[in-house]
């Protein structure tokens, strides 16, 4: 079937035309224990302001009986059945069955490994409902969704509303749910299975966590930290947003083989990758924290309130993004999520908004499949940093006074971009429509430099942009030896706030002879920073000197910028981003850090360079392992970087009780050419992980030997074999430096695998054109070639395919520069 997209126009006008009272969807899992049938009968009361007009349904399913008022129905074969002669009230009938359910859309059914126990998810953003069963797939056609489920008796069903009233029917069990508040279909779900329950009372909340039951230890280590979270989370929003969470219960699904989270309504699904196999780092357990409370922010940004169409997904997602630190910060141990932030999805952001990938935060969208395409560095993380900017433009008591407004005035219903700003400009006093028009409707991102104005020498200086930049108020720091020793700390001497207004802003307060002038101190803007001309060697030096996670941060931005836009080599950067690493004190960037240093080494340098930068990287593992509360983490860049037979006999010994270690050693001597297969077999047989076949699959992919890599690519991306989670790991491993001569066959292929990639739905979509984009053994004119098919691929590929093809261009560019 040639599913058709919704477009714009479309949606207006049946939006204009009907109004959806609610739906009775009765779905039948009984089915998928031995086989991969969803069967469901959707039945959708709705009106019509204009009697005799015709529209149109929902149902990429497949269609079984379709009857509307009584009268039966064609299905269209385009996804869609025609509605003609439509009463003034109407009562539509479909029943439907979905079996492709391990590679489609909307709903997955997943077998545990390790004990074959089945279980089911369904998952619906953008537009995916539409493939389980009939409805109204737009945002903005919200009504009531009364869930009956019939499973067999063994599961579990969740859904929104929770309560579920329970009837015994022999081999199956059928659950009637309440009646869910007013939600768009993208934010409904069921999920099943047999699964491991745990609740807690919190606050008057009931609180539930569920997993399959081969995971029921790991969800019971870190089931304290959940709830803690989800309590915290519940309480800050419900404060600052003047809403508390208005349903009793709240659910948290944790599921196999699915994509990130999702924020459906009272009921979260998660990846249970997130349930970490060895005890999490500090940067999981933040990372963690940071999605429950992004999801949760969705109950009050997208589910209690809607976007219209989505063009506003920013609404949803921008602002999931940004409340997710705010409350991490205000409401929970993690005091430093903004500085986690810097230190990874904001560099990613950073760069993204230089490429050919790059839009404005809102922008119109033509149909359903141009939105899936948003859903990416410039909505989330310069969302996030941009409405940031706005609380510090008009001041966080306001900014809340006008969030409370919002959710006041449209709860329930859908807003548009103008909504919002409306009710902060109110709450404000202060005009934003130019703040609205230079942040959301234009890309890019503004660049400063702080200059001399040739005065007295008494701290005039000048913030100058090579072009007009955005209303913004951003802050410079200056800092100074704090003990008068060379070398020493430094400290910050002075902080001088600016509202920006013009190319040329006037900056007094600053006390003369700092020793670093930092621009964007505080991390208040969404900006690039260049240090003024003739001083950028002693931002290199100093950086690691600098006194907080944040400005620290602010520094390797203003070094990785410069990388990006080949203004420094890679050495000199991996050498500054490692110093930081070495130096830093803050859980919630060490491991971006090593991150990045590593990339950096192993994607940027050139080939002569490579080798020093990655074993300068090593000793610093090395060194930090020697810090009990760094160890970790240590030993895990360790086992990335090492290479010398020193390092890689020190690791085994310290590996010994650390399976995931263990893991992570036999990926990287595959990836040196170490005979790995019969290690592996054991180690896979030993491990009580339910999905460490995926870790096998790296340990093979990371090998210089062409057998492997073929096996890899046929089973990920061409049979599509590997769960959304698997992606990730597997191609890291795939593409590996020093392996040109094995890895230059998937250049060409990876180019005629690109019109179907999208296959399957978004997450997938996205994973695959990204994560398989080659990395190596390349040239600029395969670049240019990737661009141009880039014409003729589903949207969501095109975004990824620019973005990855921008990035590995200049990648290029920086293996050709040398000191």
């Amino acid at each position: 079937m040639a599913v058709r997209t919704l477009t714009r126009e479309e949606a207006e006008r049946r939006s204009a035309l009907l109004s959806v009272e609610r739906y009775d969807v009765d779905i039948d899992f009984t089915a998928l224990p031995g086989g991969p049938e969803v069967r469901c009968v959707s039945t959708v009361a709705f009106t019509c302001r204009e009697p005799g007009a015709e529209s149109f349904v929902d149902c990429a399913a497949e269609v079984r009986t379709a009857t509307l008022n009584g009268v039966p129905l064609t299905p269209g074969g385009d996804g869609r059945i025609p509605l003609t002669g439509l009463a003034g009230r109407n009562v539509l009938r479909v029943e439907s069955v979905q079996a492709e359910t391990t590679a489609g859309e909307g709903v997955h059914r997943a077998v545990d490994p390790a004990d074959g126990e089945v279980y089911v998810w369904t998952s619906f953003e953008p537009d995916e409902a539409r493939f389980v069963w009939a409805c109204f797939d737009q945002p903005d056609l919200k009504a009531p969704h009364a869930f009956t489920v019939t499973a067999p008796a063994a599961w579990t069903v969740t859904s929104n509303s929770g309560g579920a009233h329970v009837e015994e029917l022999g081999a199956a069990r059928r659950w009637t749910f309440p009646d869910t508040p007013p939600l768009s279909v993208y934010n409904t779900v069921v999920n099943a299975g047999p699964f491991h329950e745990i609740r807690r009372e919190a606050d008057g909340h009931d609180l539930g966590l569920y997993a399959r039951r081969s995971l029921a230890r790991v969800l019971e280590r870190d089931a304290d930290d959940i709830f803690t979270l989800t309590r915290q989370g519940l309480a800050f929003y419900g404060e600052v947003f003047a809403m508390p969470f208005p349903q009793r219960r709240y659910d948290q699904v944790f599921m196999p083989e699915f994509g990130g989270a999702m924020e459906n309504y009272g009921c979260v699904t998660w990846s249970d990758v997130f349930l970490r196999r060895a005890a999490p780092t500090p940067a999981e357990r933040e990372l963690l924290a940071k999605v429950l409370l992004h999801e949760m922010a969705h109950m009050w940004f997208g589910n209690i309130v809607t976007m219209r169409w989505w063009d506003d997904l920013w609404l949803n997602e921008a602002f999931a993004e940004f409340a997710c630190h705010w409350a991490a910060e205000r409401a929970t141990r993690h005091t430093e999520a903004w500085a986690g932030h810097l230190a990874d999805e904001r560099l990613r952001a950073y760069l993204a908004d230089q490429g050919p990938a790059s839009h404005p935060i809102h922008q119109p969208v033509a149909d359903v499949a141009q939105a899936a395409s948003i859903f990416d560095s410039i909505t989330y993380p310069k969302g996030a940093a941009v409405l940031h900017q706005l609380m510090t433009y008009v001041g966080e008591d306001r900014f809340r006074a006008g969030m409370a407004a919002y959710f006041a005035r449209h709860a329930w219903g859908t807003t548009t971009l103008r909504d919002l700003v409306r009710a902060l400009a109110e709450s404000s006093g202060r005009d934003l429509d130019a703040w609205r028009a230079a942040w959301l409707e234009a890309e890019g991102t503004d660049r400063f430099v702080l200059e001399p104005d040739g005065g007295d020498g008494g701290g005039a200086l000048t913030l100058v942009s090579a072009a007009p930049p955005r209303p913004q108020v951003l802050a410079i720091g200056a800092y100074g030896t704090a003990d008068g020793a060379p070398g020493g700390a430094l400290e910050r001497r002075a902080l001088v706030r600016v509202e920006v207004t013009g190319s040329r802003t006037e900056v007094t307060g600053l006390p003369a002879g700092a020793e670093v002038l930092l621009v964007n101190d505080e991390n208040l803007a969404f900006a690039h920073a260049r240090p003024a001309p003739g001083t950028e060697e002693s931002l290199f030096r100093t950086a690691h000197r600098l006194p907080t996670a944040v400005s620290r941060g602010v520094a390797v931005a203003t070094v990785w910028d410069m990388l990006v836009n080949g203004d420094t080599t890679a050495v000199r950067a991996g050498r500054c981003v490692t110093a930081v690493l070495a130096a830093e004190t803050s859980d919630a960037v060490i491991e971006p850090y090593l991150a990045l240093a590593a990339d950096i080494a192993e994607l940027w340098a050139p080939p002569a360079g490579r080798a020093d930068l990655t074993a300068e990287l090593a000793r610093t593992c090395r060194r930090l392992a020697e810090d009990p509360g760094r160890r970790r983490v240590a030993l895990r860049g360790l086992a990335r970087t090492a290479t010398e037979p020193d390092d890689l006999a020190w690791l085994r010994a310290q590996a010994e009780d650390d399976v995931d270690l263990q893991w992570r050693l036999l990926a990287r001597e595959s990836e040196l050419g170490a005979g790995t297969a019969a290690r592996a077999a054991a180690l896979l047989e030993r491990d009580p992980d339910p999905d460490a076949w995926v870790r096998a699959l790296a340990v093979r992919a990371a090998a210089p030997d062409a057998d492997a890599k073929a096996e890899i690519w046929n089973r990920l991306v061409v049979d599509r074999e590997g769960p959304v989670h698997a992606v990730r790991q597997v191609a890291e491993a795939f593409w590996r430096p020093g392996q040109d001569e094995v890895l230059a066959p998937y250049a060409p292929l990876y180019l005629e695998a690109l019109p179907v990639l999208h296959h399957g739905g978004m997450i997938p979509a996205m994973g695959l054109s990204g994560r398989f984009f080659p990395r190596y053994g390349i040239d600029a004119a395969y670049i240019d070639k990737a661009q141009s098919a880039a014409r003729d691929v589903a949207p969501v590929v095109r975004a990824t395919l620019l973005e990855q093809s921008d990035k590995v261009r200049r990648m290029l560019r920086a293996r050709g520069r040398t000191e």
